[in-house]
């Protein structure tokens, strides 16, 4: 263990940080600020994607909705909370920042997936890294042996990060709410997770296209709720934030109690917590974008963009300011404890309620990140294994939620990070070196603005 933790700290060190967002300045610059200038039309885009598929096939919504609901988690929940503890209100500043240029490198990223996509013998779209390594260098073995790498690191990660971790979170937060043993929560969604991935990626995208509106909007309005009854306190909430940003030497005060930190933890924090969430540069979720039912790959890859927009400078937006202007940080009695400061927010408007609403939107989110990773962790699978092993994968995979459920996970949280970290590395070398032509199509792209 101390070994992998301390592996763990170099792969997710200031290096990385500094490779993910210096990539997104990268891109977002070499894209003449497109991912900004049209959002806008992104967004009305993917909102009018809707129904626009052949029957059977998977909508350019329906895939978005997979990808939102591999990267909408415990981290827009519980993982604000953690950076706004360790590095003061500021970071969500840094956070929101990530968010934007993240943006830039996951359009280009979800582009590429699309655009070298294949279709299986089945004559489903399938893509992903795996597939634009192959593109990306002139000897073959060596795009493939890079796709391999990929493919393990990402399997690695569908296991630990994807379907465990997220197992244990459901359970410990339904054992202690509702005192549901952790046994009976793990074998619930072991079944319920083995009877939609037998379905294939049809039933996958179906769900989440059912499932990721309602739990974002439910959790959203509980947001929304708990900020307007605390109303007068937004602009000192909002100042502090902000101030606290930009400080050299940042104390949090009033509302944060005696939180003291500085102006690089903020910038640490934030930015790691937003890479965690809306994982641009990780390129997993290329894979769901992939599977997408069009044939204009760079509008895909735009929808695929609005992803971060929803996930991290909406969604993580607004749980820091209901957790800034509820006075979570001041009446958490125990200021390390992330899960008490996100209880103390809600319980604060919501009363005895709030417990039982965090842990059903914790619950959710979990849940359409197991299945949603049992997706993408497949389609790794198999570009290692043979295509009728899939369905051992299947039923690996929903027997870990079970397992992830009842037993202790040090270790497999390490290795699933270490393997989400590793999984950067071969993704942004192919996106470097296909960038180029790409970066030139999507600025003399146009949206239809009708």
């Amino acid at each position: 263990m101390k070994i992998l933790n301390q592996l763990n700290d170099w792969v997710w060190g200031n290096w990385m940080l500094v490779l993910l967002i210096g990539t997104g300045i990268y891109f977002m610059i070499r894209l003449d600020f497109c991912p900004l200038k049209n959002l806008k039309f992104a967004i009305g885009d993917m909102v009018g994607q809707r129904g626009k598929s052949e029957k059977g096939e998977v909508s350019p919504l329906a895939a978005l909705m997979t990808e939102l609901a591999a990267t909408i988690g415990t981290g827009n929940i519980v993982g604000v909370a953690s950076a706004m503890l360790l590095g003061g209100p500021g970071a969500l500043v840094w956070m929101f920042l990530s968010g934007v240029l993240g943006m830039a490198t996951k359009l280009v990223e979800s582009t590429l997936a699309v655009k070298y996509r294949r279709k299986n013998a089945k004559g489903d779209y399938v893509g992903g890294p795996m597939y634009v390594a192959e593109a990306a260098f002139r000897r073959k073995k060596i795009g493939k042996l890079v796709g391999a790498c990929f493919a393990v690191f990402a399997v690695g990660a569908s296991f630990g990060m994807g379907n465990m971790v997220q197992a244990n979170s459901i359970a410990i937060s339904f054992e202690s709410t509702f005192g549901a043993s952790k046994a009976f929560v793990g074998l619930c969604i072991s079944i319920l997770t083995i009877l939609i991935v037998l379905g294939g990626v049809k039933r996958i995208t179906g769900i989440t296209t059912i499932l990721v509106p309602f739990m974002g909007g439910l959790y959203l309005a509980g947001c929304l709720v708990v900020i307007l009854t605390h109303l007068r306190a937004l602009p000192e909430g909002l100042l502090c934030i902000i101030c606290s940003a930009v400080s050299p030497r940042s104390v949090g005060g009033g509302l944060f109690g005696m939180l003291t930190v500085n102006q690089m933890q903020a910038m640490r924090w934030g930015i790691s917590r937003g890479v965690f969430s809306n994982e641009a540069g990780l390129g997993a979720s290329g894979i769901s974008a992939a599977s997408a039912d069009t044939k204009d790959y760079i509008r895909q890859g735009y929808i695929s963009m609005t992803g971060v927009f929803f996930d991290t400078i909406v969604m993580c937006l607004l749980t820091g300011i209901t957790l800034a202007v509820s006075g979570a940080f001041v009446d958490a009695s125990n200021q390390t404890d992330c899960n008490l400061v996100v209880l103390t927010a809600f319980r604060s408007t919501f009363g005895s309620l709030g417990e039982a609403f965090v842990s059903i939107c914790i619950g959710l989110f979990a849940f359409a990140t197991i299945i949603a990773w049992a997706y993408q962790g497949e389609q790794a699978f198999l570009y290692l294994a043979r295509p009728d092993h899939g369905i051992w994968y299947r039923f690996i995979y929903s027997f870990l939620c079970l397992l992830g459920a009842v037993c202790p996970l040090d270790i497999v949280w390490t290795l699933s990070d270490l393997c989400n970290g590793l999984m950067v590395v071969p993704n942004l070398v192919c996106v470097y070196l296909l960038s180029g032509e790409l970066c030139r199509e999507i600025r003399a792209y146009h949206f239809d603005r009708i």
